[in-house]
């Protein structure tokens, strides 16, 4: 090899590596990030849900409410055993009027009413518009495929669903509310890349 030849393969060898080095650094980086997830601590334990990007409204509605502490004050007031547990506003005769509290809805067809399933309460307007200070988690097994369609899926529990089985099953009275009451503390948190993952490939 002469001279030329080897010092064109030093080069070479310098600039793959540099490249190589930019790219796991990036990796890294990229894998330490950490991802926002919604927090809901009840007294039977922790539930956690992932926020999806694919409905931005909602989750952009439910991050300022909980930074506001909007739920903290507020519980679990609707439970149905193979249904759904429901938190926030309570139902109210007259429905939502508040339009500071409606949105419009979000509709993704990859996103149904599947087990732990996340979805905004409404009432029964005709634009199927959401009362963001409402939401409900799917605990039928099977799903509620009924419901696909008219009500916005805005996340997924990727932990704490055992926390749910506990809570629809709760002592209630004639309108499905708890007798004892569930109190909510509702909140964004930051978790680590990998716990993420780890969370999310449990929960599937």
């Amino acid at each position: 090899m002469n001279k030329l030849s080897g010092s064109l393969v030093i080069h070479l060898f310098l600039a793959i590596s540099i490249l190589l080095f930019s790219e796991s650094k990036s990796f890294a980086q990229t894998s330490n990030e950490n991802v926002p997830v919604g927090q809901i601590v009840t007294p039977y334990g922790e539930i956690l849900i992932e926020l999806d990007d694919r409905t931005p409204n909602h989750k952009e509605s439910f991050i300022e409410l909980a930074n506001a502490g909007y739920w903290d004050s507020l519980t679990f007031n609707r439970v149905i055993p193979n249904f759904v547990a429901q938190g926030g506003c309570p139902d109210t005769p007259e429905g939502f009027t508040d339009p500071e509290y409606l949105l419009e809805p979000e509709f993704v067809p990859e996103l149904k009413h599947v087990y732990g399933a996340v979805g905004a309460g409404r009432d029964d307007n005709p634009g199927k518009l959401s009362a963001r200070c409402q939401f409900y988690i799917v605990q039928n097994p099977e799903g509620i495929p009924r419901l696909d369609g008219d009500y916005t899926i805005f996340g997924q529990v990727i932990k704490g669903m055992s926390v749910i089985e506990q809570i629809v099953r709760a002592k209630r009275d004639s309108n499905d509310e708890p007798i004892k009451s569930i109190p909510l503390k509702v909140q964004l948190i930051q978790i680590s890349q990998s716990a993420y993952s780890e969370l999310t490939t449990q929960e599937n």
